[in-house]
Order: structure tokens, then C-alpha cells, then sequence
């Protein structure tokens, strides 16, 4: 069956600024400013808690919020997998690359190669997952009906530095654009995440033939969300830690967050609303905020 404008999201929607809870703020300021080029935004308390806002230019890419009293990052129960931050150019995306590989707080994962992405991948400091990445053009990908073919092929990262890297862009990279291509979730359970993240959110799944996981976009994009058991199948409500705070979501009209309201009551999923944006929590209670583009900093960081 053919889902309806009523059941998806608009075309144009896009991701926002990740939000992660952090117990030492200098530290993972430092490292997301020194590593992936990023500059402090906007700052802001809010009595116990302090809010630093990151980005490239104007554009937010990551929410920090100082929480030093909760536990560590758990990496086998739902929360994030990785933040995945989408650069322009192969040039681009070396040069982060670059910069992350040379922090000595940095923990080199590993890179792919996955037909329609190159893609590299590091855990920060508190253990957050962070994937840097550049998408191949689109006429490139290949479709099997409505699903698009991705796969995890070797990619050479020295190689692929030495034959896009350039003293110039490395230079430049923190004037050079970026933003939040997708985030990646880990989820009790595929189903249950299918069923809010596609069915009530309104996410199109674009690939569902890896084990333990489905992929899912708006517009044709290979993926803005994806959500695996990998580590944590049969995992039920997060308990309070570090960690992902926030999944942010942008589209482009009050109506569209009419439509995600009406799915969202349909379903009889609680959520809030201020008419700008909606908050709802997951089957395993990662908040997902879905707003209004041209967020400024202020209101990021007052959510």
C-alpha cells in the first residue's frame, strides 16, 4: 500500500542539531571544537545545568548539556549509535577526518565504503558514536523497488586522505558548511521502532534487509534515521545517563506539524506541542523534537 501525504513527512525535511547529555563540558567542548571543527554558538545556564550550543558558521550541530550527576554512556541500551555529520566534498569531509584522527581523545572505529556514502567512523570521549561522511550523487544510487542497495565495503581511510586532503582545505574547515545528516539509534526492537519512527512519525523505510535493522528517510534520502538492535536487542526504558539527550527534526510548515500531531493522537502516543515544535518520546524514551526551520540558537538551547 501506497502511503499518503497524511502518513509521511514532506519531502524537505531535514535533521537538526543532536542534543547530548555530557559529564565533563569543557572537555567534550573541546574535543567537538578541536576534532570536527566546530565553534561554541551560544551558551547559556539554567540553574544547574549549563547548555553550550556547536556548529560551522550559523548552523547548530550539536547541543551539549553539562549533567555531571548522571551515570555513563551504556552501550548496550537504547539511546544513540551515532550522530552522522554530512559534509559537501570528499575535500571537506578529509580534512574533518583529518583533524578528528589526530586528536588523541579520539577512538578511530573504522571506515566504509556504502554505495551511496563514504563514510568514517570515531566514539568521542564520554562514548557517543560519530560517523563523518559524504553522500555520492544521487543519480549514483542504486534502487531495488522502493528500497535503496547499501552495503559496508572496505574503504581505505589513508588513501582516501591522501587523495582528497589539501593544506588549504584543512585550513579552511571550519568556514566549510556541515550538517546533521542522520542519526542512527540503538532500539530494543525493530519492529517497535518501525512502527514509531515510520508508521507515527512518518519516516518512508529505505532499507530493511540488514539484520537487525531498518533504515529510514523523507524524500528518497538513503537515510535520516536509522535504528538497529546491535548491541542492544530486548532493551526497555533508558534509564537516566550521559548520552543522547535529543533527536532533532526540522520541516517546513505548521501543517506539517499539524499532519504529525494527528498521527501522533491517532496512535494515542502523548506528546507536547508549543506550535513551533512537537516533542515526543520513542518506545524507549530518547526524545524526538520535530520543528520549525530557522531554529535559532536561543530557542535550541531553551528547549
Amino acid at each position: 500500500m501506497t502511503a499518503t501525504n497524511e502518513q509521511i513527512l514532506n519531502a524537505d525535511t531535514s535533521m537538526g542539531a543532536v542534543t547530548l547529555r555530557v559529564g565533563d563540558l569543557d572537555t567534550m567542548s573541546d574535543y567537538y571544537s578541536q576534532a570536527f571543527a566546530m565553534e561554541p554558538l551560544e551558551e547559556r545556564s539554567r540553574e544547574r545545568e549549563v547548555h553550550r550550543v556547536l556548529g560551522r558558521g550559523t548552523t547548530p550541530l550539536v547541543r551539549l548539556i553539562h549533567m555531571p550527576d548522571l551515570p555513563a554512556v551504556d552501550p548496550r541500551q537504547a539511546g544513540l549509535f551515532h550522530t552522522a555529520f554530512l559534509f559537501e566534498t570528499p575535500a571537506s569531509l578529509a580534512a574533518t577526518v583529518y583533524r578528528a584522527a589526530q586528536d588523541p581523545r579520539s577512538r578511530f572505529v573504522g571506515s566504509s565504503d556504502h554505495l551511496v556514502s563514504e563514510a568514517f567512523y570515531f566514539t568521542d570521549p564520554e562514548g557517543n558514536g560519530v560517523e563523518l561522511y559524504t553522500d555520492r550523487g544521487r543519480d549514483t544510487w542504486i534502487h531495488d523497488g522502493e528500497q535503496i542497495r547499501m552495503a559496508t565495503e572496505y574503504l581505505d581511510p589513508n588513501a582516501y586522505l591522501q587523495g582528497h586532503l589539501s593544506q588549504e582545505v584543512l585550513d579552511a574547515a571550519p568556514t566549510l558548511a556541515g550538517v546533521v545528516g542522520h542519526v542512527h539509534l540503538q532500539v530494543g526492537d525493530v519492529a517497535a521502532a518501525r512502527a514509531f519512527y515510520v508508521d507515527a512519525l512518518g519516516f518512508e523505510a529505505t532499507a530493511t534487509n540488514y539484520p537487525g535493522a531498518v533504515f529510514a528517510s523523507a524524500g528518497g534520502y538513503h537515510h535520516h534515521i536509522a535504528m538497529n538492535t546491535w548491541n542492544s536487542r530486548g532493551s526497555g526504558p533508558r534509564a537516566a545517563g550521559l548520552g543522547l539527550g535529543d533527536v532533532a527534526i526540522t520541516v517546513p510548515g505548521v501543517a506539517d506539524l499539524e499532519l504529525l500531531t494527528a498521527r501522533l493522537r491517532s496512535r494515542s502516543i502523548p506528546f507536547a506541542g508549543d506550535g513551533r515544535s512537537v516533542s515526543v518520546n520513542d518506545p524507549w524514551g530518547t526524545q524526538v523534537t520535530v520543528a520549525l526551520p530557522d531554529l535559532s540558537t536561543d530557542e535550541l538551547i531553551a528547549r
